[in-house]
């Protein structure tokens, strides 16, 4: 009897421990309020692999003038990682070399975009799966990330993020994705470059 009570209270204790300690270490790491996930398709198998497409992408070459305004949100810092993980919590950039990150900020709305080079677009493909469950990328401006909205893309051996949040209404919120997530576009011209 006395052994079924200590194990029933060591099995309490361990659930309370690890609730806490889930409540504790997940609580500084948002996730945004609305999530999209698309893996990679047909039209992005020319750079489906690093060893077809193995020129580093830059910061000149991702946030050219042209978007150095994205809407009503303006360029404010950029950022690039060797270390991918870096820019990730509750995830891991199997094979990525680089990380390449844009802060954006215009009236009540904040945005960040994130492209990763992967080896390969399943490895691409698992850091998408991996977003929509295990972790996200790190908010590098703070926003209530409650009503925020993101989409992520695996596009070859590239995943693009584009997350947006703030006190805008919800059809400025989702206006303002759309534009972040044009910044993708860039990956079209490493199509170009290899057919």
């Amino acid at each position: 009897m006395f052994r079924r009570v200590v194990i029933s209270v060591v099995i309490v204790l361990a659930v309370i421990i690890a609730v806490g300690g889930w409540l504790w270490l997940g609580r500084d790491q948002p996730r945004p309020g609305v999530f999209r996930a698309e893996p990679t398709s047909a039209f992005y198998a020319p750079i489906d692999s690093r060893q077809v497409d193995s020129a580093p992408l830059t910061l000149q070459e991702v946030f050219t003038p042209a978007v150095q305004t994205v809407g009503s949100m303006r360029l404010e810092d950029k950022q690039q990682f060797t270390d991918c993980d870096e820019v990730l919590w509750g995830a891991s950039a199997e094979g990525c070399t680089q990380a390449l990150r844009a802060t954006y900020q215009g009236g009540a709305m904040v945005g960040q975009f994130v492209i990763f080079n992967l080896s390969d677009g399943r490895a691409a493909d698992a850091l998408v799966a991996a977003l929509g469950k295990d972790g996200f990328v790190r908010q590098e401006v703070p926003f209530e990330a409650t009503g925020s909205r993101a989409q992520a893309r695996a596009m070859g051996h590239y995943v693009t993020v584009s997350w947006v949040g703030g006190p805008a209404p919800a059809q400025e919120l989702i206006d303002g994705l759309v534009k972040l997530d044009g910044l993708g576009r860039v990956v079209q011209s490493r199509i170009v470059a290899v057919t």
